[in-house]
């Protein structure tokens, strides 16, 4: 099968190993609710992509990977899917994402869509017919359907605990008003988890596949890629002290399980029926760099984003050390390394590794957080951390913003909070709506230039004005120049195919190495540090003289 959509896009019905587009690519990931709003709701939606597609190309990037837009009661900000086909009219039409797409390959940027195949909405007709089903019915078998426990099976099935909080079952009342049986929903309770052991699942998602595949998208992002399938029998587990809700930290029976490497070298196979290099990463939050690249295996997926490397704290030779790691085992399985520092799940790491107290993933910070950060500590971290990541070999991936420099955002007012988390919490967790409140494009416009009618489905804070698209066109110090230079030179000088060597010599506290004949040194110390005699081509900040000061990354030609 052939898109007729991608003959623009260079190097279409061209597979060629090693040579893929995705193996060097800078990936821009766009929350749709909070991109740009073209119909004035407060939502972000598809024509607002598109009308700023011109910006996206400008900055330099690859290809968009656009989080869910289908049909949803957004439970979950859209992750809780009641159609996997179709365009939720909160975002537009499949009409609005031909167009986008088409408009977005023109200017030869590739698109990529999330697909969420752990669970479904409670409101995906599949469950709504399987709570109408007879309890051994074919309907009841699509999901993970248990008896309790307890003498009247009162009790949850076993004690694991939900993502964002509470109980990972619920009860369900049956037909005749009888108490039934729970459902598994790893997540919120609206997202019910399927049983992929089940064939009739594991042809639905090939047909859904099938259908983005046709209408022209070049891959896939998989939301919770590591898990489908749960351990035989769903036994009992008290995660690790330490362990994140994610299981990044933690081996559990319901993350990371051998069967899921069967599921995605069956989607390997369909992508590989059409042209254009189609790819499949994988969300996979796993303990170590070596089990994620067991997800990239040249018969499964293309690339799985890096956790071990974005929870890394700014530590010269804790990033030294993931980096190591990461070329080693990625490529000992033919798969380039994949980098991140932000998302839509984690605090922005413009606030992040300026935090001086634990903050596990999916807790969010607020305003009674502890370790609160320093806004301009985050932000020169920040945007030296970016500049150490672009110049890495392999593909990396920006989450929209970062290239503002936009902090968490912190002082949401409780009352306008909406992330599952904050809710089955009680409060005790903020969740992650701090890094999805709507970016601003223009300093002096309503929403700062993201609705035409000011409204914001989150509170846009007042330090938006000065961290605008607009403004920082202006500035040749800001933070979106040194991302665009950095793109430009990035792909000028070939650095995500180029060869990493480190560079000895400068201390614990100093990074440095080449990449091709690209000299980077960060400093993530107390000090300056001296820099080699040559030509500075990016510096992560403005600076005089020959050391490199505090929290400042450079990229050199050194002489």
């Amino acid at each position: 099968m052939t898109s007729l959509m991608t003959s623009s896009l260079p190097g279409i019905g061209q597979n060629r190993p090693g040579a893929e587009w995705w193996r060097t690519a800078v990936i821009y990931q766009v929350y749709p609710r909070s991109f740009a709003d073209a119909s004035g709701d407060g939502i972000g939606d598809l024509a607002g992509v598109t009308a700023h597609l011109d910006d996206l190309q400008a900055l330099g990037v690859d290809a968009l990977w656009l989080s869910p837009f289908y049909p949803s009661p957004q439970k979950d900000a859209g992750y809780d899917v009641a159609d996997y086909c179709d365009v939720d009219p909160l975002f537009g039409t499949l009409a609005d994402f031909d167009a986008m797409l088409a408009a977005a390959h023109d200017r030869g940027i590739r698109v990529i869509v999330d697909l969420v195949p752990n669970h479904s909405s409670d409101r995906h007709e599949w469950f709504q017919e399987a709570l109408a089903s007879a309890p051994d019915s074919a309907a009841r078998a699509r999901y993970l359907f248990r008896d309790g426990a307890g003498e009247n099976g009162e009790l949850p099935p076993n004690n694991w605990e939900s993502v964002f909080g509470g109980p990972a079952w619920t009860r369900i009342t049956d037909a005749d008003g009888t108490p039934g049986p729970w459902y598994l929903h790893l997540f919120d309770s609206s997202q019910p988890d399927f049983d992929w052991s089940n064939p009739e699942v594991q042809e639905r998602f090939r047909g859904i596949l099938r259908f983005w595949l046709d209408r022209g998208v070049d891959g896939f992002r998989v939301d919770v890629a590591h898990g489908l399938v749960k351990s035989d029998g769903l036994p009992d587990h008290v995660p690790a002290v330490d362990a994140d809700s994610m299981g990044g930290h933690d081996e559990a029976p319901y993350w990371g399980q051998d069967g899921v490497h069967e599921i995605y070298r069956d989607w390997h196979r369909v992508l590989a029926e059409y042209d254009g290099d189609r790819a499949l990463c994988a969300e996979a939050w796993l303990p170590t760099v070596d089990r994620t690249a067991e997800w990239v295996r040249p018969d499964e997926m293309h690339q799985a984003f890096n956790f071990p490397y974005l929870m890394t704290e700014w530590n010269a030779p804790a990033i030294r050390e993931v980096i190591s790691e990461s070329l080693r085992a990625f490529p000992a399985v033919g798969a380039p390394a994949t980098w991140v520092l932000s998302n839509h799940d984690v605090v922005r790491h413009a606030s992040r590794l300026a935090l001086t107290a634990e903050n596990p993933q999916g807790h969010g910070i607020g305003p009674d957080s502890p370790g609160q950060p320093i806004p301009e500590v985050g932000l020169r971290r920040g945007r030296a951390a970016t500049t150490v990541m672009l110049a890495l070999p392999g593909s990396a991936y920006i989450y929209q913003g970062e290239e503002l420099g936009l902090p968490e955002v912190i002082a949401l007012p409780p009352e306008t909070r909406q992330d599952p988390t904050w809710f089955r919490t009680d409060g005790e967790r903020y969740g992650r709506d701090g890094c999805r409140v709507p970016i601003p494009w223009s300093a002096d416009a309503p929403a700062y230039g993201f609705s035409p009618t000011g409204s914001s489905w989150l509170p846009q804070p007042a330090e938006w004005a000065s961290l605008a698209r607009d403004v920082q066109e202006a500035d040749p110090d800001s933070t979106l120049w040194l991302y665009r230079t950095l793109l430009a030179t990035r792909r000028a000088e070939g650095l995500g195919a180029a060869e990493l060597e480190w560079i000895d010599g400068y201390g614990d506290d100093v990074l440095a190495f080449r990449s091709g004949v690209v000299t980077v040194i960060a400093n993530a110390g107390t000090s300056p540090v001296p820099l080699p005699s040559g030509t500075v081509l990016v510096a992560s900040e403005p600076f005089e003289g020959a050391e490199l000061p505090v929290d400042v990354a450079v990229w050199m030609h050194a002489s």
